[in-house]
């Protein structure tokens, strides 16, 4: 038996608390020999309910942003004498205990940053340092793997490949409690409700996610106008809207710049997060799903799209390709035309919407966490061995 140690302060975040969260439960359910302790925020315990006996939560007051965590949360590890640690994001701190494994998701912090001289020194000596120092590299695709080893310099042998997969209930089409338990027709009548609550009758194409530079926003504004005005006439989706699940407008004036230009202000919403329940039926009710990103580490949201059994829209860019397969349209994400081209061809071709539906659905769950659990633990032992 050993013991592992695990990070988990980023567990409500977007993307990675994703990972995180579902990790945990894979690993739970995969292991029950070895020892974990999961170091949680306050606020986070709650969800870290019903584990069994061989897990433990240890509570951590404070986040990973502050300059002191790099010697204060180091110190904290020390009295659990764990056999390894896993840092599930790249938030390495200077002196992390030894032996460590890293899980890392992207590369946008150094390849889409604009900080430069020594704040972007600075940026990727800590990252490169943290790779360095750990046992073990884990990648969440080979994209990812590659920008490791050729951006960083980290040997090829110390990085690993291990996909995550998109959360288990995106396959599952069910959403409230009571929707559960009453069947397909409460289940419907709980959608119909979703939707009203947001005053949503209309046919929308659905982009979830953090709004950054490299997710390519403005364009995605940019071609759903184009694509608007091409069907103005069409009987269904002549009221065709965008709708963006993800962080407020307010704060990316280069995407509300691009909304204003496009003349789209009427017909582009912006939701902020929304509840899981809530997500999952607006990707049940979208036409289609579109993320023209121009970098991405894995791109869970397609997936997760593809679960719901909703067509996708992508780009054919970084590691989305290798995560889609043939199962989704693919575009050049630089061109506004070639965005708006495949968003057109998923709304008005019937045969490929319904291929790309049931395509989607068998490639989403070729990615499942019950083999990521196992291929980490066996990560855990290894290093724990040596």
């Amino acid at each position: 038996m050993i013991k592992i140690v695990i990070d988990v302060r980023h567990l409500r975040d977007f993307g990675i608390g994703t990972y995180i969260r579902n990790l945990v439960q894979a690993l739970a359910h995969a292991d029950r020999e070895n020892e974990y302790v999961l170091v949680s925020l306050p606020d986070e315990v709650r969800l870290l309910a019903g584990l069994p006996p061989n897990f433990k939560v240890s509570v951590y007051k404070a986040g990973d942003s502050r300059p002191a965590e790099h010697i204060a949360f180091p110190l904290f590890l020390r009295q659990f004498s764990a056999d390894v640690h896993h840092i599930p994001l790249n938030q390495v701190p200077l002196l992390m205990l030894k032996p460590y494994v890293v899980t890392i998701h992207d590369m946008a912090s150094l390849v889409f940053n604009v900080e430069s001289g020594l704040k972007m020194s600075a940026r990727r000596f800590r990252f490169r340092r943290g790779l360095l120092r750990a046992e073990q590299v884990m990648t969440v695709s080979a994209a990812t793997r590659r920008d490791v080893v050729n951006v960083l310099q980290i040997p090829a042998e110390r990085v690993r490949l291990v996909y995550g997969a998109p959360d288990p209930e995106f396959f599952r089409h069910r959403h409230a409690a009571d929707a559960r338990a009453a069947g397909p027709a409460t289940e419907d009548q709980e959608r119909r409700r979703i939707m009203e609550r947001y005053q949503i009758h209309y046919p929308f194409l659905l982009y979830a996610g953090n709004i950054r530079p490299q997710k390519n926003i403005p364009r995605l504004v940019e071609a759903f106008a184009v694509v608007r005005n091409e069907l103005a006439g069409h009987p269904k989706y002549r009221d065709l809207r965008l709708v963006i699940i993800g962080d407020e407008i307010a704060r990316n004036p280069a995407v509300r710049h691009a909304v204003i230009h496009s003349r789209v202000e009427n017909c582009a919403r912006f939701l902020g997060f929304v509840p899981f329940d809530t997500l999952r039926v607006f990707y049940e009710c979208a036409s289609a799903f579109v993320f023209p990103s121009l970098y991405e580490g894995f791109g869970l949201p397609p997936l997760e799209a593809m679960a719901s059994g909703t067509p996708v829209v992508t780009s054919n860019v970084s590691s989305l390709p290798e995560a889609v397969g043939d199962s989704a349209v693919l575009v050049n994400p630089e061109n506004v035309f070639e965005i708006a081209r495949g968003i057109r061809e998923v709304l008005l071709d019937d045969d490929l919407r319904s291929r790309l539906v049931v395509k989607g659905k068998e490639q989403a769950a070729r990615f499942n966490w019950e083999r990521t659990a196992r291929e980490i633990i066996s990560i855990y032992e290894e290093v724990a061995r040596k």
